[in-house]
């Protein structure tokens, strides 16, 4: 058997990017913006999920886009996200539910530390658990 890892392909339509948030909150990553064919004027709902920032759209929605590409979080969304300006983000866009996600990195941070400690659970074929020393 080889011990050669196989490449896994993507399945999935998610749109990746990173970016920086400016003073006014507003999220420098338009291509993830774009990806999802919003325009001016379209009215968003935008909430604090879990840590990230959870946008799409909504006719009812109290915020809009404006002329240009970006997403402009609130301030008070800013606030309880825990952003500042500069602060480096993870966009991602779900264009088959019209959905656009700003991880913070500390939402990142506790992501990625959780499927990371998953990792160490796995069982060897000897019985131990991966990282036990056994």
């Amino acid at each position: 058997m080889s011990s050669t890892l196989l490449a896994r392909s993507r399945t999935g339509s998610l749109i990746y990017g990173m970016g920086t948030l400016n003073e006014r909150g507003a999220v420098s990553n338009w291509a993830t913006v774009d990806a999802l064919g919003w325009s001016t004027s379209d009215h968003l709902h935008i909430a604090l999920v879990g840590g990230s920032v959870v946008a799409h759209r909504d006719e009812a929605g109290a915020f809009a886009m404006g002329p240009k590409p970006y997403l402009v979080l609130p301030a008070a969304v800013r606030y309880r996200a825990g952003t500042r300006a500069r602060d480096l983000v993870l966009v991602v866009a779900d264009p088959n539910h019209d959905v656009l996600v700003v991880h913070p990195l500390v939402a990142l941070d506790s992501m990625i530390t959780t499927y990371h400690a998953s990792l160490t659970t796995v069982g060897n074929s000897d019985g131990s658990r991966a990282g036990s020393g056994r």
